[in-house]
């Protein structure tokens, strides 16, 4: 379900789709690092003013899920503008800042971005732009990340599948939204 916050800023409403807290699992793969199943942990957030921040943070699984060590964190912001063209600015733990632009979908929750234009600290692993997919599907969020270096071409390196993560505040906001004349019995409610 796709809940627009009577709060969120009008230019925001076809990004409505992001927001929330996700949670899920996902594969990386690329020449030089490490294949491996990793969790995600995504929050996508709004205060009213006219962009999304986002936050990620993802770590190795072992073979029985649990978490081994952390992999990457990412923080950004996110806008789109009134022809549906997304701008994303991202920064991660690994000494990358990013601009990222793109387009969401036309009549369907999907975004497209690739970079723009990218800076790293010395500290930082080569890298030299990327290219991503974002989808609501089923209830889900599922992406997968491209990206290159100057001695790999652009490829898949990581995906994942996200779920929506109740929380209490939910609870409580919907219970508080619920009608005062429920059956007290559950049944009547479907007759």
């Amino acid at each position: 379900m796709i809940e627009i916050p009577s709060d969120l800023h009008k230019d925001l409403v076809p990004l409505a789709f992001l927001l929330g807290n996700w949670a899920g699992a996902g594969v990386t793969d690329f020449p030089g690092g490490e294949k491996a199943n990793f969790g995600q942990e995504v929050t996508f957030t709004h205060d009213g003013r006219d962009f999304i921040a986002y936050h990620s943070h993802t770590w190795v699984l072992d073979t029985d899920g649990n978490k081994v060590k952390p992999l990457e964190s990412e923080h950004g912001f996110w806008r789109i503008d009134k022809d549906r063209k997304v701008e994303v600015v991202m920064v991660r733990d690994d000494g990358v800042v990013e601009v990222w632009y793109g387009e969401l979908a036309d009549k369907k929750p999907q975004i497209d971005l690739a970079t723009d234009a990218v800076a790293r600290t010395a500290a930082s692993g080569p890298y030299s732009g990327g290219k991503r997919l974002y989808g609501y599907v089923k209830g889900d969020l599922m992406w997968v990340g491209e990206k290159q270096t100057p001695e790999v071409p652009l490829r898949p390196y990581m995906s994942a599948q996200l779920k929506k993560v109740v929380t209490p505040e939910d609870v409580e906001r919907w219970a508080k939204a619920l009608p005062d004349d429920m059956p007290d019995d559950g049944i009547a409610f479907f007759k």
